[in-house]
């Protein structure tokens, strides 16, 4: 398969702590990679830094071959083909759904309006929310406000998508028909990098695991390797917590 995107030994300190040390990774076209760790292991900084939010100290991010600088205005057309998703919906509370959907692709792209909002209800149709379109955000609930972060990440036509906890700040009950629509993607061969604490789900979607602590990967492997059978012993310590769960349940 085709590689689309590449990190290079990547570091990123805050003060004087690393947060990322030395990750290389690469990500080929319809894969989808899980990042799973603890909390404060650099997994959203890792997609942070991919995406440009965040200044990386050393290191390079590729996308089809080409180093990709945030701080180059030349390469902001290539990072519009690198899409995210946040645990934030950050929707425009004064606009309506639909009105949220097209506003990048309309303003940033200068696409044809009435293309784009053909597309737009097609894709809210698509992940259930058609009959939401004329709604405001404050009436739409957690789960919903999620989904439309996504229609909003994919009219962009991204290459790439990244997720970053898309459900954390989710009720439980509204955590399903999130992933249902990202393990869709995923069946789709859409390219995605994801990052969550759902075990089940990241068994379920990824073609890859990496699993990440202290800022390093320290494992990577398929999801049945992973799960079943970890290398390490920081990975399996880690796995069983999520044991001490179910067994408390």
């Amino acid at each position: 398969m085709e590689e689309v995107l590449k990190i290079e030994h990547l570091h990123k300190r805050f003060e004087n702590i690393n947060v990322l040390e030395d990750i290389s990774l690469s990500i080929k076209k319809g894969e989808t990679v899980v990042i799973i760790g603890p909390s404060g292991c650099g997994k959203s900084t890792l997609l942070r830094s991919i995406i440009g939010l965040e200044s990386i100290e050393e290191g390079k991010v590729l996308f089809e071959g080409t180093s990709i600088n945030p701080l180059d205005k030349k390469d902001i057309k290539i990072r519009q083909k690198i899409g995210m998703v946040f645990q934030s919906y950050d929707l425009f509370p004064h606009k309506t759904i639909l009105e949220n959907v097209i506003l990048a692709p309309v303003k940033v792209q200068k696409r044809k309006k009435s293309e784009v909002i053909e597309e737009a209800e097609k894709l809210l149709e698509r992940v259930g929310l058609i009959s939401k379109k004329d709604n405001y955000p404050r009436q739409l609930s957690g789960g919903q406000k999620q989904r439309v972060a996504i229609v909003r990440a994919l009219i962009m036509h991204p290459e790439v998508l990244l997720f970053d906890e898309v459900t954390a700040a989710l009720d439980p009950e509204m955590v399903r028909e999130v992933l249902d629509v990202i393990l869709d993607l995923s069946k789709q061969k859409r390219t995605m990098l994801i990052v969550t604490h759902e075990m089940a789900f990241a068994k379920a979607a990824a073609d890859r695991i990496i699993f990440m602590d202290g800022g390093n990967i320290v494992e990577e492997s398929i999801p049945e390797e992973f799960f079943n059978d970890p290398k390490t012993e920081r990975a399996k310590k880690f796995l069983k917590t999520f044991e001490f769960e179910k067994e408390k349940e």
